[in-house]
């Protein structure tokens, strides 16, 4: 009778795999919570430091055109005429634009994809189909 009675106070299979599931899905979504928690704290802090990133942005090219007409007009307190110290100023603009332009458009040739990603899906791919296959 005592084999009996500790038989029945110790939990059956499928009891102990309902409860390890259930314990499972508990801890799955309590991870779930915490996630869309720290998401949306990181989204607050990510949304005020862009606006203050683009405010910062606007006032740097506000900045820098108030900069160069000021050389343009330094220029022009130099003995040059007003339409030479502008033109000098745009001319560098001018460069200077078309040299980035070219730097840049190399770079964008030499970009390339996910190429070791897309080999390692291919061959996992290739794995599970010829196991899949056996």
């Amino acid at each position: 009778m005592a084999a009996t009675a500790r038989q029945q106070s110790e939990p059956s299979i499928p009891e102990l795999v309902t409860s390890a599931t259930a314990d499972v899905k508990l801890l799955i979504s309590d991870q779930i919570a915490l996630t869309k928690m720290e998401l949306q704290s990181s989204a607050r802090t990510a949304g005020k430091s862009m606006a203050l990133l683009a405010v910062a942005a606007f006032l740097g090219v506000l900045f820098f055109v108030f900069l160069l007409v000021t050389i343009a007009y330094v220029l022009v307190a130099v003995g040059l005429p007003v339409w030479a110290g502008f033109g000098i100023v745009a001319l560098v603009l001018g460069i200077v634009a078309a040299i980035l332009g070219i730097v840049g458009k190399k770079r964008m040739e030499s970009l390339q994809g996910p190429q070791e990603s897309i080999a390692q899906i291919e061959a996992t791919k290739q794995a599970l189909t010829s196991q899949l296959g056996k």
